[in-house]
């Protein structure tokens, strides 16, 4: 992809997610590195809600974050004097509202699977974040800004059920997982992070499940040409047979496990088939992430034989 092709993806994803953070969002970036703290702070700036402050570790972003917390924390993995995964832990330990994002590397893939089990609330390889990281933010604090806005805890509520059959517009997604949250909270499964890492992990398959399952788009022309993928969904949101294909969704919460079962239309795939998303060399292509994070968010991930839906479950947190 040209570099003109990506400043045309970097602005649409901007544009698109400005919405969101149209009030003043507060990130810390922490990197060691200056050139890379530049990098980052540049296109946290096409978004103009967003205001960035810099650490150049984790030492200085806990200090930081004593005097001032962010909304978000965006942080490099391997730093000097308190790395990127010992941030993680401390800020769940010391700061469980605010998410933690973690930018990967070349070198650096194992350590991101460590921080998403410590804790991290998403992770970004650093060669996408043209691309995905305005996106990824807006994602993130779509759910934790969910989570902080909870209502009483409903007692005596000893179980809930609801079904969906959503069209293909992912736009219906972030309310859907707002109701999921807000079920999980008043059952008090888990924690905050926890119910923001759950309603990730949702996202992320229910995104699958419209694009990959009954759009039928592949991974490969994401990683080839990103315009042209998103101007393919577009196309085929609007045509047979693709059109008039639905997500099915199925959700059931008690206070002691959450099982929500996605299936698509799509014409499915070989389950046996799929890539591990935790070894080291898939970790950096996009058809990984999504999948990562859901089997590290969630107890228990299958998919059924023709590769259509997948049943994920949330058990409750000792």
């Amino acid at each position: 992809m040209t570099s003109e092709s990506l400043d045309t993806v970097s602005d649409l994803i901007a544009e698109h997610c400005t919405h969101r953070l149209s009030r003043m969002t507060d990130v810390l970036v922490v990197d060691d590195s200056a050139t890379e703290r530049r990098v980052t702070g540049g296109l946290l700036a096409k978004a103009p809600g967003v205001s960035v402050r810099y650490a150049v570790d984790g030492q200085d972003a806990l200090r930081q974050m004593e005097e001032r917390l962010p909304e978000l924390v965006l942080t490099d993995l391997q730093m000097p004097n308190l790395s990127g995964l010992e941030l993680v832990v401390e800020v769940r330990r010391r700061f469980p509202l605010v998410p933690v994002v973690v930018l990967t590397s070349q070198g650096s893939e194992e350590a991101a699977v460590a921080a998403l089990q410590r804790g991290a609330a998403c992770y970004l390889s650093k060669s996408r974040q043209s691309d995905e990281l305005l996106e990824t933010i807006d994602t993130v604090l779509s759910a934790t800004r969910a989570n902080r806005h909870q209502g009483r805890l409903m007692d005596c509520l000893a179980e809930t059920r609801w079904k969906y059959s959503l069209d293909n517009d992912i736009a219906l997604i972030p309310p859907l997982v707002d109701q999921l949250r807000q079920d999980l909270a008043r059952m008090q499964l888990c924690d905050e992070t926890g119910l923001t890492r759950v309603g990730i992990a949702v996202h992320e398959a229910l995104v699958n499940a419209v694009q990959h399952g009954n759009l039928e788009m592949k991974s490969e022309l994401r990683e080839s040409d990103e315009c042209k993928y998103q101007a393919l969904i577009e196309q085929r949101r609007r045509e047979q047979p693709f059109s008039g294909r639905r997500v099915h969704v199925d959700v059931s919460v008690t206070h002691d496990e959450a099982r929500i079962i996605i299936r698509d239309e799509g014409p499915g795939f070989d389950p046996s088939t799929l890539p591990d998303p935790t070894d080291p060399c898939n970790l950096e292509r996009v058809y990984g992430r999504g999948l990562l994070l859901v089997r590290t968010f969630m107890e228990e991930v299958r998919h059924n034989s023709t590769g259509n839906q997948i049943t994920m479950v949330k058990r409750r947190e000792s």
